[in-house]
């Protein structure tokens, strides 16, 4: 069931999700080579936890850490560990904080050091396809509409549209219906009404959409290798459009 939320919910739900904004800006000057990922975690449970919050992915459903930390041709999902960062990747780093029972969620692919043409125009591309989904979202369109904005602007740009993952409702849980794909048909899926909260996260490779999954049961690839890169935003629909609750 689809839920609305109440003028206190969303000011819960303002309060994680600008939680989450500030560890991401936190984080950024220590996106580095020679970090490693795990010590990213570890920074960010400390700031998450100086906030008031609690990390929203660790435990959740077995995951083991704060963040998401995937770099290259990993898509989603990556556990923190002893990887180092090199010069030329690129990261993609999902938070989520949960404060007072509600939930804030975001991920933004970041560049470590100097990166090649290829992955600059990923990121790109990538970040612009979630601002064309995020225009479509007011009460009286449908996910079908955001879906369609933004595969239509990544295949202009020939970039794969990862299929098996979606957005998604945010709110007591962090992840809850409806879902919001990343592709679909103008005018199709459920109704955009005030009040909805939801996270838009393209995926996007530098190759083909084809993925598949690590033997750790979390951690996702590009099947071809090519980069991938993951931009996100919880945003709720608003009277006359939507406002981005991950944000400043």
């Amino acid at each position: 069931m689809i839920s609305l939320k109440s003028d206190r919910e969303i000011e819960l739900l303002r309060k994680a999700g600008h939680i989450v904004y500030l560890t991401h800006q936190y984080l950024k000057p220590y996106v580095k080579e020679g970090i490693t990922t795990k010590e990213l975690d570890r920074l960010a449970e400390e700031f998450i936890r100086s906030q008031g919050a609690t990390p929203s992915f660790k435990g959740y459903e077995g995951f083991p850490a704060t963040l998401c930390t995937s770099v290259n041709q990993q898509v989603v999902h990556g556990i923190p560990g002893n990887y180092r960062l090199k010069n030329g990747d690129i990261i993609s780093i999902d938070i989520g904080a949960c404060y007072k029972g509600y939930h804030g969620d975001s991920a933004w692919t970041y560049a470590v050091g100097e990166i090649d043409e290829e992955k600059k125009y990923l990121m790109e591309h990538t970040e612009k396809a979630l601002f064309q989904g995020l225009a479509q979202i007011k009460p009286g369109n449908r996910i079908g509409d955001i879906g369609h904005a933004i595969e239509t602007y990544a295949k202009e740009h020939h970039l794969g549209v990862v299929e098996e993952l979606v957005g998604h409702g945010v709110g007591t849980n962090v992840h809850e219906e409806p879902d919001v794909p990343n592709y679909g048909r103008p005018g199709t899926g459920p109704l955009l009404r005030e009040g909805m909260v939801i996270a838009v996260e393209p995926m996007l490779n530098l190759g083909s959409k084809e993925i598949c999954m690590l033997d750790d049961d979390w951690t996702v690839e590009t099947m071809d290798g090519s980069p991938s890169a993951h931009f996100e935003h919880t945003v709720a629909v608003t009277k006359d459009g939507y406002q981005i609750m991950t944000g400043e």
